[in-house]
């Protein structure tokens, strides 16, 4: 699916997607121009258009040219979201989702992702 109207994944967001990548999309009123860049990968892939077309076709061109390099060089691209991350969180707090998620015979990490799934309902 692309277009502005994707997947709105936080309130005021926008996103374009184009063969699994997710580029964020914001708009610049003293410049008129509306940019991004792709979410969820270390690399920087950025675009922008003057308009929902434009940009769009920015942002395609752009996951093209990148995976493109990434053959032509020999190097693996990057994937947006791989289904795993690595959380800092206080001693106590860890100790007591530990024990909740004991307690409710579950993993720690099902706990975590249980967490997640109802903060972004």
């Amino acid at each position: 699916m692309s277009g502005l109207r994707g997947k709105n994944y936080k309130k005021g967001g926008n996103y374009l997607h184009y063969k699994d990548y997710i580029g964020s999309v914001e708009f610049s009123e003293k410049d008129a121009v509306f940019h991004g860049k792709v979410v969820g990968i270390k690399s920087l892939i950025s675009f922008e258009g003057d308009s929902v077309i434009s940009i769009t076709k920015d942002f395609h061109s752009a996951i093209d040219e990148y995976l493109a390099f990434c053959l032509e060089s020999g190097t693996k691209p990057e994937k947006s979201f791989k289904g795993s991350f690595n959380v800092r969180i206080g001693v106590d707090l860890h100790r007591n989702a530990a024990l909740a998620a004991s307690a409710r015979g579950i993993s720690l990490n099902t706990f975590v992702e249980d967490a997640i799934r109802q903060a972004v309902r």
